[in-house]
């Protein structure tokens, strides 16, 4: 795919889109999470990218929605939809369904919200959705305790490049190499030149180790399902709930993570668990080590009584010894059980084994001294033995952890989209739940709706009265003030745009043909002045030169000039519009005016009242065929008459009243 072929990309959000791992899969499926990782780009803008995409590959120019007011019943009907959905995802993605004039589109949409109305929005699935995110690609890991070494400069910058969560560094030699292994747990030596040497330490030898970066550093892998491990673990609580199949086998999956910790590190491992406690304890441990030792030879010390004769006291100071060699003639017993006690405390405190406790043995002297202090360095070279234990140890379970959930990888990847992509489902099952939706029907001319009930109505669904409504051609609507005729023409509009979209629409039945264009002119607030009126007239001149098969909704066009000129401008529109084979309603309180000045046949609907109860105006909602509409004040009038009981009197006040509206 030509990135730059798609509306609105240009050649700096097309490198951006390059560098995604699957950019053609992302745009084609409308992926917007992973069309939004590219550099730059945010989510509603890779929505709308997504929405280029699909255009392109329809060859759709758009345009359909050609007024304001056009768009914006889109844009609360897409409302109405997206407020269903649970995740952030799922909104955005809903921004890729948009009304189309390319059948194959409309058809593609279709296809997929026939499957989406089936779906059942669970409250325990919906539940579940509420945790699941689209998943990141962490690109924070750094790891300290391995590095990979060359002698070859190019070697070093392509490794630098492939694995940048390790350290790379330059080594001329073996001897380089040994001194490495001393500051790291690990060395991935990658020259061939090295196989063989022999340096003490965890030296690998891995030629291949930049083409298969996934052995050498497991914690890019763990690090992935650790960042993710809420979203993937509420995926799998969807697809159970939901009764889905799951593109991977969920129960080890669940195993696994459960041996990964929020760290990325290694949980479980009961030898990995003891090193790690003998390094953090080893301080305390050694230090406690020491008080247990010099709280038993102190408690000697006071209990016993020690003589010493004159000629071997000289002795001792002639020889310049001092109270360790006094401590080791007369007290070695008590000196050797002291830390003996004291090893034992150390050994038990940090857990060690037969080689570790060998080390640890070290640290307290058997040369009597007093008070019984550490050796530093033996504590040293224990814990240095302690931390590459354990940093080996991890590494095995790393890289054992690293390989079981690689290989689950596309299958999680799969499983935390297919749950996000039940969203999308379940926001539209759920609006043609609400609404009462069913599928339209493509076909014939004009529009015919059955049972329409308009979502964009404040009122709750139930409370909204049914419309049934047919026109073919261009029709003037008549109808009483407050009566329904705005909301007739909402209808109509929500009708053609969600059937355009693919979507279910809100009614019983509905039928209309596959048109080019919406356009929806509402009410202007007063008359306009001259450069206001110029403007218009000259908006209705392209409409009326213009393509084929349009849809045009105008709501009282007469308010935007005097009543006279306003009757013969709709009327030389309509006749223009007759000829290009347009649907079009326009609503006008001068229906009959402008019938009489059109120079075609022009049909005109009624939204009918039948009477006012109790000073309230009641109608029926459902335009009568063919009827032009009596006014508030004709019914106001009829209504005065009968009161007086004189209506069929033609010569009292209301009578002569009433026959003016004859």
């Amino acid at each position: 795919m030509e990135f730059e072929a798609i509306p609105g990309v240009g050649a700096k959000t097309a490198s951006a889109l390059a560098e995604l791992e699957a950019p053609e899969e992302a745009l084609r499926t409308g992926d917007v999470a992973a069309i939004a990782r590219a550099p730059g780009l945010s989510p509603g803008r890779a929505a709308r990218i997504a929405r280029g995409a699909i255009r392109l590959d329809h060859d759709d120019p758009g345009g359909f929605l050609a007024t304001e007011r056009a768009r914006e019943i889109h844009r609360d009907l897409l409302a109405l939809v997206r407020e269903r959905a649970v995740t952030d995802y799922a909104a955005r993605r809903l921004e890729t369904f948009y009304p189309s004039r390319r059948a194959s589109r409309i058809e593609e949409a279709r296809g997929f919200v026939e499957r989406a109305i089936e779906r059942d929005p669970d409250p325990d699935v919906l539940a579940a959705l509420e945790d699941v995110v689209p998943l990141e690609r962490p690109g924070d890991v750094r790891v300290s305790e391995r590095c990979l070494a060359t002698r070859d400069a190019e070697r070093y910058a392509e490794a630098r490049e492939a694995v940048p969560e390790l350290p790379v560094e330059i080594v001329e030699d073996a001897r380089g190499l040994a001194e490495l292994a001393r500051g790291y747990a690990t060395v991935v030596a990658l020259d061939e030149a090295f196989a063989g040497v022999d340096v003490s330490g965890d030296v690998r030898v891995r030629p291949d180790a930049v083409e298969d970066p996934a052995d050498i550093v497991p914690e890019r892998a763990l690090a992935f399902f650790a960042r993710n491990r809420g979203s993937i673990r509420a995926a799998i609580d969807v697809h159970r709930a939901a009764g889905l199949e799951a593109p991977c086998e969920v129960d080890g999956l669940e195993s696994a993570m459960d041996r990964l910790g929020a760290d990325g590190t290694v949980a479980g491992d009961d030898e990995l668990d003891r090193l790690a406690r003998a390094v953090d304890d080893l301080d305390a441990a050694v230090g406690t080590a020491e008080s247990v030792a010099n709280d038993r030879l102190r408690e000697a010390i006071r209990e016993r009584d020690v003589t010493i004769e004159g000629s071997d006291l000289l002795s001792l100071v002639e020889q310049g010894a001092g109270a360790d060699s006094l401590l080791a003639r007369e007290l070695s017993e008590e000196y050797d059980a002291a830390v003996a006690a004291a090893r034992k405390h150390l050994l038990d405190a940090l857990d060690l084994d037969s080689g570790e406790a060998d080390l640890a043995r070290r640290i307290l002297d058997d040369d009597p001294t007093f008070p019984v202090e550490r050796d530093e360095e033996a504590v040293a070279r224990l814990r240095e033995e302690l931390v590459a234990a354990r940093d080996r140890r991890a590494a095995e379970r790393k890289r054992e952890l690293a390989a079981t959930l690689t290989d689950r990888r596309e299958g999680v990847e799969e499983l935390v989209r297919g749950a996000l992509e039940l969203d999308v489902e379940l926001a539209i099952s759920r609006f043609a739940r609400d609404f009462g939706c069913t599928t339209a029907e493509f076909g014939g001319d004009g529009v015919a709706i059955e049972g329409g009930r308009s979502p964009l109505l404040p009122e709750a669904r139930e409370e909204v009265e049914p419309v049934d409504y047919e026109v073919t051609g261009p029709t003037l609507l008549s109808g009483v003030n407050s009566g329904g005729k705005t909301s007739t023409l909402d209808l109509v509009a929500a009708v053609a745009v969600l059937a355009h979209m693919g979507f279910p629409v809100p009614a019983d039945h509905v039928r209309l043909r596959r048109f080019e264009e919406l356009h929806y002119h509402e009410k202007s607030q007063g008359t306009l002045n001259a450069g206001a009126f110029e403007s218009t007239v000259r908006d209705f001149a392209d409409l009326a030169t213009g393509a084929d098969g349009r849809l045009v909704l105008v709501d009282e066009l007469e308010s935007i000039t005097e009543p006279g000129a306003s009757a013969r401008i709709v009327a030389g529109i309509l006749e223009t519009l007759a000829e290009r084979d347009a649907t079009a309603i326009f609503v006008s309180h001068m229906a009959g005016e402008i019938r009489e000045r059109a120079d075609v046949a022009v049909g005109v609907d009624g939204i009918e009242a039948v009477g006012i109860v109790d000073g309230e105006l009641r109608v029926d909602r459902s335009p009568t065929k063919g009827r032009l509409a009596r006014s508030t004040p004709e019914l106001i009038v009829e209504k005065l008459a009968a009161e007086d009981g004189n209506e069929g009197d033609r010569g009292g006040f209301y009578g002569r009243l009433l026959e003016k509206f004859e």
